[in-house]
């Protein structure tokens, strides 16, 4: 079983050695002249290959998983229980006990969907990969014939229309029973026998393209060796004859590399293409059968935006404001290159400089430090079983808060792979609800993926200031599930509206380019030296340069995303990209290039790419009005846990952000000036009056239009 003891819990409590309020472990382990905490030093060490001698576990502990066919029983296990609980939820007096069969019965269908999502795309084994994908499919088609299951949602209508029975509900319960409704009313539970039959195919045909478009787009292309200078092949995998292209190299410090890459990697694939329209027209299709003007309209429903109008009024000023044309000869290879080239000259900040100030090791024991501060909590190196784990270089991490125990686990796949994607991702594997059947709390489960370099013999891994803001953003996400203390696992951790979500991730960013926080584990792997201030404020310093344009290029990925799921433009997707390329972004398309088809977000974002933006602004409030002073105050980090990251989606996120709750004593402005004017303010670059224009006093985007 994946729930662990009560004997477990309280194993981490009695040993005071261990853990301390404020300073997480405290071990000792010697790295040439520099002492790391346990947890630091289970990072800077390479992974010691486990022996199989006895019985495999099966992957997260779950034993039916110790070999791929285990997901097939997995599967069926799971629908069985479906059955039962769609009985129990039928049949049952309308009240509480209906959300929690609801509840069981998605958290039920999620333990086996959600873990075989992740094995899908993260296995080095091919067979264990086929078979999660197989699982996906099958639990995927379940899902979407029970949002159409008419007497199931008849039960679920006979509890919120009933007024006295809803009044007797608590807040989570209401909200939960709501969200489940809104979930069949999206799925045309409105629809006669014939159309909810139709929206369901409609559905699992969406499932088989969204699996194509994303194992698509992150493929290489190859081209022929003799087409490249020879010279340049070394820069590349080879494959035979062929050289193989698997991103952009827009670090490389020679142009033609870069072009070479850009050119190869975006050129259209004929077979993706086709999927991609099919994918967007499936999706066009399926938001009109159930009553929505567009696919936009049926996706932002349950976000802090609303509506796609909503998210013009958010972009369209800022467009205003930001646009910069190319007033010098630059292509789109060359932004990200010679962007980190005038951060580094101007503030010498080569990444060479830092890197041996950010161990993995040193990384993680800062965020054991910042945890430990803020919240109490401490993260704890742990051996997985045989068979616990999928690749040797995995670590596993438990999360124990000082009084109540242990909070549940965080599996860290960091290091490169081969055939493992190349984006940073967090993972739920298993959500965290309250029991009712055990009377105990259903611990959650993730993973955070990176793609890290391999220790060497000499040097442990080593970051860089981006590595280092990465993976702490990613550990934001992780700390939402762990720190979420939901009664529904429907609810739990990250599962709350998608430009809410990346919020306590963004927040993390500012927490890892603050001195005060940084001097507590920025120290040279190898003397113990602390890295200098003055290294920290260049960095920060340097953030300021082409943030405009950065900021820009995310605002055209944005726009792109509300018009590929807005109307129907009749028209191809390449053709949209390279007007919406000129109209919202300064460098020029390039012919024979198809960016979107590299566009894996519009698959977990479609209609809603947007989000980072909102959620950006949401973090930079947050972090202005509760830590810019003190990064560490441990009253702020419990506040902050108690009023945003406990609840999760149990909460309406608009009512975490704006002023009319108790969240108003932070002093968190409103987001509705995202949304609609409430200050005028005459753009100088523009006519009219914006509300996005007033950003000198609203604090969005890191200041960028203040430098």
């Amino acid at each position: 079983s994946l729930c662990v003891s009560e004997l477990n819990v309280r194993s981490y409590l009695t040993h005071p050695l261990e853990v301390s309020r404020h300073g997480g472990i405290r071990g000792c382990v010697r790295r040439h002249v520099t002492t790391w905490s346990p947890v630091g030093a289970a990072f800077n060490a390479k992974p010691h290959r486990r022996l199989d001698l006895f019985e495999k576990s099966g992957l997260f502990g779950v034993p039916e998983l110790s070999s791929p066919a285990g997901f097939q029983g997995a599967t069926q296990k799971a629908l069985r229980d479906t059955q039962r609980l769609v009985d129990t939820a039928c049949s049952c007096s309308p009240g509480v006990q209906t959300v929690e069969a609801f509840d069981q019965l998605s958290d039920g269908l999620c333990k086996v969907a959600d873990l075989a999502d992740f094995v899908k795309v993260a296995h080095p084994d091919p067979a264990y990969r086929e078979a999660a994908e197989k699982t996906c499919v099958e639990i995927g088609t379940v899902v979407e014939k029970l949002n159409t299951n008419v007497e199931l949602c008849k039960s679920l209508k006979n509890l919120l229309d009933n007024p006295d029975i809803v009044a007797q509900l608590d807040p989570d319960t209401k909200r939960v029973a709501e969200l489940f409704m809104f979930d069949f009313e999206i799925s045309g539970i409105h629809l006669d026998e014939k159309l909810r039959k139709e929206a369901v195919a409609l559905h699992v045909k969406l499932l088989d393209l969204n699996n194509e478009f994303l194992v698509g787009s992150h493929m290489p292309n190859r081209i022929a060796r003799s087409v490249i200078p020879e010279h340049l092949h070394l820069h590349f995998a080879q494959e035979g004859s062929f050289i193989q292209v698997g991103g952009l190299h827009a670090d490389s410090p020679d142009d033609l590399v870069r072009e070479i890459a850009y050119r190869i990697y975006l050129y259209p694939n004929a077979d993706l293409m086709e999927c991609l329209e099919e994918l967007l027209k499936c999706r066009n299709k399926l938001a009109k059968l159930v009553g929505y003007e567009s696919y936009a309209h049926r996706a932002l429903k349950g976000t802090m935006a609303k509506t796609p109008g909503d998210v013009l009024s958010l972009l369209s000023p800022v467009i205003c404001t930001l646009f910069l044309s190319n007033s010098i000869e630059l292509m789109p290879w060359d932004h990200p290159f010679f962007s980190g080239v005038l951060r580094a000259e101007r503030y010498n900040i080569e990444p060479s400089l830092y890197s041996p100030y950010f161990s993995l090791g040193a990384c993680m024991e800062g965020l054991n430090n910042l945890f430990s501060q803020l919240y109490g909590v401490s993260l704890m190196s742990e051996h997985p079983s045989a068979g616990e784990v999928w690749s040797d270089d995995v670590r596993k991490l438990a999360v124990v808060h000082e009084t109540e125990g242990l909070l549940g686990y965080i599996y860290c796949d960091f290091f490169h792979r081969a055939d493992k994607p190349h984006q940073d991702c967090h993972f739920t594997i298993r959500g965290g609800r309250w029991c009712q059947e055990t009377g105990q709390y259903q611990l959650p489960v993730v993973v955070l993926m990176l793609s890290l370099p391999h220790p060497t013999k000499s040097a442990p891994t080593l970051l860089t200031p981006g590595m280092m803001e990465n993976l702490f953003h990613e550990m934001g996400h992780a700390m939402h599930s762990m720190l979420g203390r939901t009664r529904y696992q429907h609810v739990t951790g990250t599962r709350c509206a998608t430009d809410f979500a990346e919020v306590p991730s963004i927040l993390m960013e500012y927490f890892a380019t603050d001195y005060r926080v940084v001097s507590q584990f920025a120290r040279h792997y190898q003397t113990g030296q602390p890295l200098p201030e003055s290294m920290v404020a260049r960095l920060c310093e340097s953030k300021k340069v082409c943030g405009a344009a950065d900021t820009q290029l995310q605002i055209f990925y944005a726009v792109l995303d509300q018009i590929y799921h807005g109307k129907p433009q009749n028209r191809s997707t390449t053709d949209i990209l390279k007007e919406m390329q000129q109209n919202f972004y300064g460098l020029p398309y390039i012919p024979n290039t198809a960016w979107q088809l590299r566009f894996s977000h519009l698959i977990g974002y479609g209609a809603k790419y947007y989000s980072y933006l909102m959620s950006r602004a949401v973090a930079s409030m947050v972090w202005r009005q509760c830590f810019v002073q003190d990064p560490l105050n441990r009253d702020m980090g419990e506040r902050y846990r108690r009023e945003m990251l406990a609840h999760g989606g149990a909460k309406e996120p608009m009512l975490m952000v704006e002023g009319n709750t108790p969240c108003s004593r932070w002093g968190i402005p409103s987001l509705f000036f995202l949304l609609g004017p409430i200050n005028s303010y005459q753009c100088q670059k523009c006519t009219g009056s914006h509300a996005l224009c007033t950003f000198k006093q609203n604090v969005f985007f890191f200041n960028y239009l203040e430098q």
